[in-house]
């Protein structure tokens, strides 16, 4: 197993991983749900992904179903709220929602209110104390946090307690005009630079036997209910290696500095190992060399009703755009038989759009997969069926392999009783430039 020698950061998680993996912390949705942790880490960057673009609408037009329903869900609430006193839960609901959809203030505006009639209210608390956070406003988050703290259920006051260990680490570094150099020191282990890791290795077997066994899942859990903080995916990314997956460090430091625009040269230093050592990985015949070392309980961590309310219209005469959301709702029982939503029920047999990445093939092809997001190792990252979309050509054409993203447009197949083929198909497709 191939392993970079990780640096002592991962021993900031020590503590963390005391927590129960199970507890339920930082920011409270009553719809929002989460598998158990640790979860496949190309799972969770899927998921991590969708809930920090949820936090705006994106420039580009593609389709955010999760963020559409936020939005729905938040406007249903604000709508209500005209009418009639929300309730506790509802005002709980509606902070969470207008801060996971990018409106922090507004959170403020209605959990402030919410905290002074409802103050033994732990959803508000906690939500309000998030609100500050993402307010820039630490000294008011961490005092709200401590009041959260005296109000969670005891399996939930040691994350609450760790989001205020990471506010005062903030407060006490002030603002860094360069960004942060290096990921959250909250426990006073001293962070180890490249200069003192080895380009190749392994962590130490007296370090290794330091980390707790749901370390991994705590630190998930974080980055999840805080997306937009790119140095708890930074602290993901070096637990992945400290398991010797070095592809999702790769991929988890390449989202630190393509997405996030961290510059710490330490962080592209590792970047360009953990990359390095990634692409001889993928050179080697034996993939399972690629898996690493951490055994995860769910292939995605984000599990949530999907909203059929909140849909367009089905079409019979035009063409229906169709978000993953719909195909992945799919549940598939043990013996291969799904059970599709309703509305995507009523998609089969209609034209369809959808936008997605061509899983790579070596020739021009007539048939191959689209996938939600793309895959960096096959045998390693294989998605589940409900993530895969086989698409089939019109007639007499091909397509070449394309890195992009790619709009579909076609006749869609559902696979109702044949569990050896794909669930879904595309019959008749024509590939476009995404919009």
């Amino acid at each position: 197993m191939t392993r970079l020698r990780a640096p002592l950061c991962v021993a900031a998680t020590l503590a963390l991983g005391l927590f129960p993996a199970s507890a339920s912390a930082g920011l409270h949705y009553s719809g929002e749900q989460f598998a158990e942790l640790p979860s496949r880490p190309s799972g969770f960057l899927i998921d991590h992904r969708a809930l920090r673009a949820a936090g705006f609408a994106r420039a580009d037009g593609l389709p955010s179903p999760l963020r559409d329903d936020y939005v729905a869900a938040a406007a249903r609430l604000e709508k209500l709220a005209k009418s009639r006193a929300l309730t506790a839960d509802e005002a709980a609901d509606l902070g969470a929602l207008l801060v996971r959809t990018g409106k922090p203030e507004q959170a403020l505006n209605v959990l402030a209110p919410a905290a002074r009639k409802f103050p033994n209210h732990f959803r508000v608390s906690a939500n309000l104390g998030t609100a500050f956070h993402y307010t820039g406003d630490l000294e008011r988050a961490v005092t709200q946090l401590e009041e959260a703290v005296r109000l969670a259920p005891a399996k939930l006051k040691p994350f609450e307690q760790a989001h205020i260990k990471l506010l005062r680490v903030r407060l006490k570094e002030g603002k860094q005009p360069n960004g942060p150099a290096a990921v959250d020191d909250l426990f006073g282990v001293k962070y180890v630079g490249v200069s003192g890791v080895a380009e190749a290795g392994k962590l130490a077997d007296a370090e290794w036997k330091t980390l707790p066994d749901n370390a991994t899942a705590v630190v998930q859990q974080l980055a999840l209910w805080l997306p937009a903080d790119a140095r708890l995916l930074w602290q993901f990314g070096e637990l992945c290696n400290a398991h010797g997956d070095v592809r999702s460090a790769a991929a988890c430091l390449d989202g630190c500095v393509t997405e996030f625009a961290l510059g710490a040269p330490d962080l592209r230093k590792r970047r360009l190992l953990y990359r390095a050592a990634a692409d001889e990985l993928a050179k080697k015949p034996d993939h399972e060399k690629h898996r690493g070392a951490l055994k995860v309980k769910s292939t995605r961590p984000l599990v949530r009703a999907f909203d059929e309310a909140l849909l367009p219209a089905i079409e019979a005469d035009k063409t229906n755009v169709l978000p993953w959301a719909v195909l992945t709702s799919t549940v598939v029982n043990a013996k291969g038989q799904p059970t599709f939503a309703k509305y995507l029920d009523k998609l089969d047999g209609k034209t369809v759009t959808l936008t997605g990445f061509m899983q790579p093939t070596d020739a021009a092809v007539p048939t191959f997969l689209l996938l939600e997001y793309p895959v960096g190792c096959w045998f390693c990252e294989t998605p589940d069926p409900t993530g895969l979309l086989n698409v089939e050509l019109k007639a007499g054409t091909t397509a070449e392999y394309k890195r992009g993203l790619l709009k579909l447009t076609g006749t869609l197949v559902l696979n109702r009783d044949n569990p050896e083929a794909f669930l879904f198909s595309l019959k008749d497709a024509r590939i476009g430039e995404a919009d």
